[in-house]
């Protein structure tokens, strides 16, 4: 970015509403009509329950890009998605925003950047529990209620941001008992939100592995994080963040624009994998070395 030319630089880092809406509707209608399959009893409705529960999960991908206030122009528009998309991945819009710049600014780095407390599975018995997605519930969990009980004080957190932080997880909170006193005469949001989304999360842990494990931990971009070369739908799915290099070489680019940001970086780029299932395959190739320390591999 630092060698373009400023029209370019503008050109790359300029937000739109209409793209941000267009692509949140779409996602959004892959929800809802899906949703409907599985409330009307559709064939193969069992199935679509996991796609249902694949298109709720990755809004994490819609929420991650709120906390750059990318994907729309409108401020209000990247928060009021961010905060929703948080509701139903029980992950808190002010608290997540704050975590997640941490990991921008210390990117892989052990003992700095707050993703690798705990998080990365060392072993394939590491990984199946990760994968399920239940320590993640279970942290989440704890951490509602450390938020709502003002307890939740982690250095990435200023001060400023705590009562914002806990005054959003009481809300959520609120919300959460509302829907759960609703389940008393009408189970729909258990079959099309609930359900789905403990379905669906493996498959966010799986995306999420391939950013950054078995990166090299160290400061240069290029080489901390990882492109994964996927198909058009899973980019649209992912809200393009697949190109996930060239997002933290510029945060400020919005998920619309990271295609041709990669066409301009591609060349440079340091870790790459061809494809979910083969970054699949060869971390858990990597995981038959207990105590090693596994490079990453480009692709």
């Amino acid at each position: 970015m630092a060698g373009l030319a400023p029209e370019a630089r503008a050109a790359l880092t300029a937000r739109s509403d209409a793209k941000g809406l267009r692509q949140l509707a779409v996602h959004l209608g892959a929800i809802c009509g899906c949703g409907t399959l599985i409330m009307l009893g559709a064939p193969f409705w069992g199935l679509i329950l996991i796609l249902q529960g694949v298109l709720i999960v990755f809004l994490f991908t819609l929420e991650h890009e709120t906390t750059h206030k990318t994907p729309f122009e409108s401020d209000m528009l990247n928060e009021v998605a961010g905060l929703l998309a948080g509701f139903l991945l029980l992950l808190p819009l002010t608290w997540f925003r704050y975590f997640h710049l941490a990991h921008h600014r210390w990117t892989n780095i052990a003992g700095q950047d707050p993703e690798l407390n705990g998080s990365k599975p060392r072993t394939r018995r590491d990984w199946v529990l990760h994968v399920s997605g239940l320590p993640y519930w279970l942290s989440q969990t704890r951490l509602m209620g450390r938020l709502s009980l003002g307890r939740e004080r982690p250095a990435f957190l200023p001060r400023s941001a705590w009562r914002r932080a806990r005054a959003e997880a009481l809300v959520m909170l609120a919300g959460y008992a509302l829907v759960l006193c609703s389940l008393a005469w009408s189970m729909l949001l258990f079959w099309v939100w609930l359900l789905p989304v403990v379905i669906g999360q493996p498959f966010l842990r799986l995306y999420l592995l391939a950013e950054h494990g078995d990166c090299p931990q160290v400061a240069n971009m290029l080489l901390n994080t990882r492109t994964t070369f996927t198909s058009r739908a899973m980019r649209r799915l992912a809200w393009n963040m697949p190109y996930h290099t060239e997002h933290h070489v510029a945060p400020m680019v919005p998920f619309h624009r990271l295609p041709d940001l990669h066409g301009r970086m591609r060349a440079n780029l340091g870790v790459t994998a061809k494809g979910y299932a083969r970054f699949t395959l060869e971390y858990l190739a990597r995981r038959r070395l207990p105590g090693v320390e596994n490079p990453a591999r480009k692709g």
